[in-house]
């Protein structure tokens, strides 16, 4: 699944008043913190990860292959991540809402 431009400005739009859901700590990234993203990505949609300063591009890159999501924007050490969920919930939702 592919990202028109349309949809990438549509999610820029809505994550631009996000807050950072997952915060990836300095030693990188552990089951625990894939399975709080896959979780996120399942109730949210749309979230905001944080990342710590090294190798932020192969962290971003390496979390996305692993839940599955795509990385609609990354600036500095937020990243904001895309994932349709099958069932979206209305009150969690960050697109419904």
């Amino acid at each position: 699944m592919s990202l028109s431009k349309d949809k990438i400005k549509q999610l820029r739009q809505i994550g631009h008043g996000l807050k950072p859901i997952v915060t990836v700590g300095d030693n990188g990234f552990s089951d625990t913190v894939v399975n709080e993203l896959l979780r996120a990505l399942q109730d949210h949609e749309l979230i905001k990860v944080k990342i710590p300063n090294e190798d932020r591009e192969n962290i971003v890159a390496e979390l996305c292959k692993l839940t599955g999501a795509k990385l609609v924007q990354r600036i500095g050490n937020v990243a904001l991540v895309f994932k349709a969920a099958a069932e979206p919930n209305p009150k969690l939702s960050n697109l419904l809402r």
